[in-house]
């Protein structure tokens, strides 16, 4: 009989509790794969040490190399069933639960039962520290917001400081002394995520005193011991199936993602220039990638400066950044930083390029219904258009809220030049930065008009797709970031720093808005969110918090689905035929992930 110590089951104590387990599962190395060669499954409790149940575990199964993982919870009587795993394939068991320690078995067919039968047994986490490096990002976020009393500091935090990764992750709440803290701030101007000079001076010490373990632990741990400190997800949440797929290296950022019509899923990698290819549906799941040509642009593209503000081991040039799949099947991709579009064929393979004529750093992207290409330029304060028919582009700029917005605009070809003898990001990040509007989000409204925010101005704009007169609205929420509409026609709009989502209705022009149920309160920054159609429910990032989140707007009822894989810094969703929900996990630089490589993700709501 095989041991659970053979098996490299790491966790606690718990030796006597163990061996009683594995008397009773028996020796079984071969008994998870049934004789007629179907998959192999698992099942059984997760428990602990008195053989109670552990509701709400989540109980992951993980395959190959690259990963694919597969996770499903617990029940409320401790019970779990693995999906169908691929066959002959090494499997590890991952269990995990705020407040238990985690449980790995590197080997769970050698002390499985013959039907795969498996208890999985969890010890309760007495270590403070321990517990406190369990909770998601937001709630250490949670301890810096709540030392600032200036709301609009606050909100520049919250915008500026969770720009591409997780505020509040274990590589980022480091004590720090002066001279690293501005380092930090000015690599992080460097790449764009500028703070006023008020904010960047107390930055340091904020950070430090909220971070500092002295200070964050018992106030993350006080009610550790309390039976709602952490309490399981609900039984609908329990249902869920989520699979994980890693895409790249560690060096690479799988940015956004879409479901093809024929089930494959595209990503794309912003920091290797690549673009990936997904099926789920073929054994091991298929995984392709093509490099996208850059012809003789010069690492950072368009944006190439004396002293690049790219991080290192990226290999971008053109920076793929959001893709949209086009009526006849081919495959669209913003190049952000080659400042042009692509077009790739699935059938033949091949890409097209279309430089830009005007404006500079494509964003987003959608399709009108007469298969134009819209498209934000956010550096630039523009919104472009592109005819695939025709190749005419359009390119209408934005209202700027300032004069001086509006000169540096202008200025930005020019600025652009001498940043490539001259280290004008530099200088910026150390000086008073202007805040720029950054068209981002947009969609097509069903009346064809087209609907785009800007991030840092609190509003929202509605272009005319025949015109193009452009009317800007105020948005009375900060950093509207991603937008979609629903079947009626209402659009729906995150708002990343405010931490809530709200719902514009084009006709009365009226906002109605709710608060995400993430606590802290405050401290999640929701990236985007899309409408299933077929049902207008809303999903949305849960940013900070490693969480998908459901939205009914007939209910009002919010349903929080948490992800296994911690720092999981989501970023645009879609659905696929069947109703499920895709998201990358795209934190930058991508090492702060947990296992190091980014991975897409797929959440079956009802398993």
């Amino acid at each position: 009989m095989t041991s659970l110590a053979g098996a490299n089951l790491r966790r606690g104590p718990l030796a006597a509790l163990a061996l009683a387990v594995a008397l009773l599962w028996g020796a079984a190395a071969s008994g998870a794969s049934p004789p007629d060669g179907a998959p192999p499954r698992f099942s059984g409790r997760v428990i602990d040490a008195a053989g109670n149940p552990v509701v709400g575990a989540m109980v992951t199964f993980e395959q190959g190399d690259p990963i694919h993982a597969s996770t499903v919870f617990s029940d409320a009587d401790g019970r779990y069933r693995s999906p169908r795993l691929a066959p002959r394939v090494s499997t590890r068991v991952r269990v995990r639960r705020i407040g238990w320690r985690d449980l790995r078995v590197d080997d769970p067919a050698a002390v499985a039962g013959d039907d795969g039968a498996l208890d999985l047994p969890l010890e309760r986490e007495t270590d403070p520290a321990a517990v406190a490096a369990q909770l998601p990002a937001n709630h250490w976020y949670g301890l810096v917001l709540a030392r600032m009393e200036d709301p609009v500091q606050k909100e520049e935090l919250k915008r500026q400081c969770t720009y591409c990764h997780q505020q509040g992750n274990r590589a980022t709440r480091i004590v720090r002394d002066a001279e690293e803290w501005r380092k930090v701030l000015l690599l992080m101007g460097r790449m764009g995520g500028m703070v006023s000079p008020e904010l960047r001076a107390v930055i340091p010490d904020l950070f430090n005193e909220a971070y500092a373990p002295e200070n964050a632990i018992p106030a993350l741990t006080a009610r550790m011991n309390e039976p709602d400190f952490a309490p399981p997800p609900p039984t609908e949440v329990r249902r869920a199936l989520i699979e994980e797929w890693e895409l790249g290296g560690r060096a690479s950022m799988q940015h956004d993602l879409v479901v093809h019509p024929d089930g494959r899923i595209y990503s794309v990698d912003m920091n290797q220039d690549q673009l990936f290819r997904l099926d789920p549906r073929a054994p091991g799941a298929t995984r392709e990638h093509w490099t996208i040509p850059h012809g003789d642009l010069p690492l950072g593209g368009a944006f190439a400066t004396v002293d690049s503000p790219l991080t290192p081991n990226t290999n971008a040039h053109v920076g793929p950044h959001s893709l949209q799949v086009a009526g006849d099947g081919s495959v669209w991709i913003t190049l952000a930083l080659g400042n042009q579009l692509a077009r790739f064929d699935p059938e033949s393979e091949e890409f097209e390029i279309f430089p830009l004529v005007d404006g500079y750093y494509p964003h987003t992207l959608r399709f009108d219904p007469r298969g134009r290409i819209w498209f934000t330029l956010a550096a630039s304060n523009h919104v472009g258009m592109l005819d695939p028919a025709t190749r005419d582009q359009v390119e209408i700029r934005l209202p700027a809220a300032s004069f001086a917005q509006a000169v540096t605009l202008r200025a930005l070809p020019a600025l652009l030049f001498l940043g490539r003898y001259f280290d004008l990001r530099g200088a910026a990040a150390e000086s008073n930065p202007m805040v720029m509007p950054i068209p981002y989000g947009i969609d097509v409204a069903p009346d064809g008009g087209i609907w785009v925010s800007q991030l840092n101005q609190r509003r929202i704009g509605r272009i005319d797709p025949d015109s193009f007169d452009v009317e800007m609205l105020d948005t009375p929420f900060p950093a509207p970031r991603r937008l979609r509409f629903d079947s009626r026609g209402k659009l729906w709009i995150p708002s990343f720093s405010g931490g809530l989502i709200s719902r514009f209705d084009p006709g009365t022009r009226e906002f109605e808005s709710w608060d995400l149920p993430i606590e802290p309160l405050g401290s999640d920054v929701p990236y985007a969110l899309n409408v299933d159609r077929r049902s207008d429910t809303v999903w949305i990032c849960g940013t900070n918090s490693d969480t998908l989140i459901r939205f009914d707007p007939e209910t009002e009822v919010f349903t929080v689905f948490p992800l296994p894989t911690r720092v999981t810094y989501t970023r645009e969703i879609d659905f696929d035929a069947e109703g499920r929900i895709w998201t990358s996990n795209s934190n930058a630089p991508t090492w702060q992930i947990e296992g190091g490589v980014a991975r897409v993700l797929r959440l079956d709501p009802d398993g």
